[in-house]
Order: structure tokens, then C-alpha cells, then sequence
């Protein structure tokens, strides 16, 4: 709709039909079912990734006050150390992040115009803010591994390739919804590229 409205004449935007509808008016009521399609979409997806969202808000809050390897600290092993727990808080805090887009999707009016920038750029922070709480959770298992093992590489490795799973499958999933999304919201509009080659 706003892309159409760019382009016309604001005379012919206000202007009302033989049944006293604006142009407006017609496309909300033609564009109804899509919308309410839209809505459920999106619930659906904010309410699967809440709950994985706040699943690793726990696990991480958890991870947080747990050293790894019980009570002996391992002091011969200190980078490893900062990288846990550096991914432990980065994890935590994007996660938390991600959830509380997810819950404003969710509590959303889903009016006409949030389809517009409101919710995309909410869906668009809160898939990335979970994807990057997913990849540095495995960033804390592998170190909380390496820890643990001693850096016994015949174990630590095949198990932190393991770990890189959950990202991939992420981001297969998900990364193209991502990339949609951000195009449609802040990409060019659709006659933007028209009249690029008309010119």
C-alpha cells in the first residue's frame, strides 16, 4: 500500500468511490484474510522462538554461576576461561534480548501499519539476537568441554564439530526468513527497481 501511495497523486488517495470508500479503505478490506494469515504467521514463529529463547536464558543464567570442572578452578587455563565466559553473558543477555522482541510481537495490535516497520524489524532483532544466544551457547559448551577434558582432543573435537549442528540447522531453517525480511523492510521498494530501469 505505502509503495503505491508513493507514486500516485494525494488527490487520487483521498479520493472516495460511488460506495464513499477511499482507496485505503478498499485495501484494507480486500487484504483482510491475508493479514489475519500474516498475524497467525507470525505468532506462531514468536511463540516457538520465545520458548527456545528463554530456555537458554536459563541454561545460560545457570552456566553463569557453574565453574566448569566442579570447584578446582582450572588456572592453567585462563583464555579459556574469558572465552566462556565472555559467550556466557554475550548468550544470556541476546537471548534475553530476543525474547523480549518475540513478546512484543506477541502483545503487538497487528494493525495495518505495524506490518509495515514495527513488527519485520522485531522479527528481524529477534532472530538475530537468537541466533547469535545459539551460536555462542555452543561457544560456552565447547569451552566447558575443553575445560573439563583438559583439552583431550581425541573427545573435545568431534564433540565441538557436534556442537555447530544446533547453529547450522539455525540457520538453514530461519536465515532465509531473515534475509526476506530485511529486504521487504529495508530494502528498496518494488518501484524503486521499475523506475531504476525505466530511466
Amino acid at each position: 500500500m505505502q509503495e503505491v501511495e508513493r507514486i500516485a497523486d494525494p488527490i487520487d488517495c483521498e479520493s472516495i468511490n460511488i460506495d464513499n470508500k477511499t482507496p485505503r479503505k478498499i485495501f484494507t478490506e480486500n487484504h483482510k484474510e491475508l493479514g489475519k494469515e500474516a498475524e497467525k504467521s507470525m505468532k506462531e514463529t514468536a511463540t516457538s522462538c520465545t520458548v527456545v529463547g528463554a530456555l537458554i536464558v536459563t541454561i545460560m543464567f545457570a552456566a553463569a554461576f557453574t565453574i566448569p570442572g566442579g570447584n578446582e578452578e582450572k588456572i592453567g587455563l585462563p583464555q579459556v576461561f574469558t572465552a566462556f565466559i565472555v559467550s556466557d553473558a554475550i548468550s544470556l543477555f541476546s537471548s534475553t534480548t530476543s525474547v523480549i522482541m518475540f513478546l512484543g510481537i506477541l502483545t503487538s495490535r497487528y494493525s495495518h501499519d505495524d506490518f509495515h516497520k514495527s513488527l519485520p524489524t522485531k522479527m528481524i532483532i529477534g532472530l538475530f539476537t537468537l541466533f547469535l544466544s545459539i551460536a555462542t551457547m555452543m561457544i560456552v559448551f565447547s569451552c566447558g568441554l575443553y575445560i573439563i577434558l583438559d583439552g583431550k582432543s581425541s573427545i573435545v573435537i568431534p564433540s565441538i564439530l557436534l556442537a555447530g549442528v544446533p547453529v547450522a540447522s539455525f540457520i538453514w531453517m530461519q536465515f532465509p526468513l531473515l534475509v526476506d525480511l530485511s529486504i521487504s523492510t529495508f530494502g528498496r521498494g518494488i518501484f524503486d527497481r521499475k523506475q531504476k530501469n525505466l530511466f
